[in-house]
């Protein structure tokens, strides 16, 4: 379920701060979308503040059947034993690595489900984790079959990043964030859409016009927001509705580019 709270503050970023305090979220955890933008007035007088909408989504369905967490009662182990003298069937061997004894629950939760997940999809991995800069758990897969596991754009590894968000927080009260990668995608793509990004942002100060970049997802838009914030002579916004939600980089005048306010106007 997707929800919404509008706040409003003297620049758009102030207006997103309180937002995001109130909801004690993270700038990626939301969507912002700019109602109004921040007008000074003059010499104070008919100043009007920035109003901004956050959305969020609220993780109200359960997991399809395809990726709810094993039980259990599946114990990878048991299999090579079923056979041991005759011919042996020869099939893809999916051993999960063992949890370490000293490893916290938390880790222990992340890992038993990204285990049995990746046992569904039929691919070995190794699961690499860490500590989250900001908080939470930095997971890394690493193995052969990491096509798959990114899929289009990072499609497929956006989804099991959400699954793997929504079973370890599914009934608990606290929240923990939880980021997947696999054989260093994100920071790769992250590099490749900064540059990207950069590139549109000199062709729009060139050409005096709004450049208008393919659709992406809310991760995707969100690096080139990230990326052109403090770009001189640029704003960009989101526009559009999913999957067609793009980012456009457009043109400010000097003046504008120079006054102090964010270049970033909306995010995701």
């Amino acid at each position: 379920m997707i929800n919404y709270l509008e706040k409003t503050g003297k620049t758009e970023e102030e207006a997103i701060a309180a937002a995001l305090r109130e909801l004690g979220m993270e700038r990626d955890d939301v969507s912002v979308e700019l109602v109004e933008r921040a007008k000074p007035g003059f010499l104070g007088i008919g100043a009007q503040p920035a109003k901004v909408r956050v959305s969020w989504e609220t993780e109200d369905e359960a997991p399809t059947p395809a990726a709810k967490a094993p039980v259990e009662e599946k114990k990878p182990a048991e299999k090579p034993a079923v056979k041991t003298e005759g011919t042996e069937e020869k099939k893809p061997a999916i051993t999960p690595a063992a949890a370490p004894a000293d490893e916290s629950a938390d880790y222990t939760a992340v890992r038993s489900f990204l285990s049995g997940l990746l046992e569904h999809m039929g691919i070995n991995a190794e699961i690499n984790m860490s500590e989250r800069e900001g908080g939470g758990i930095m997971v890394d897969l690493a193995g052969p079959g990491m096509g798959a596991v990114i899929g289009r754009r990072g499609e497929t590894l956006d989804a099991i990043q959400h699954l793997t968000n929504y079973a370890v927080n599914h009934g608990n009260e606290k929240h923990l964030r939880v980021s997947v990668d696999a054989e260093n995608y994100r920071a790769k793509r992250e590099e490749s859409l900064t540059k990207l990004a950069e590139k549109m942002a000199e062709k729009a100060i060139k050409y005096k016009r709004s450049m208008a970049l393919e659709p992406m997802n809310s991760y995707e838009r969100h690096v080139i927001h990230t990326a052109l914030q403090n770009y001189e002579g640029v704003t960009t916004a989101s526009t559009g509705t999913e999957p067609n939600r793009r980012v456009v980089v457009s043109y400010v005048r000097g003046e504008q580019s120079t006054s102090g306010k964010p270049q970033s106007r909306e995010w995701a």
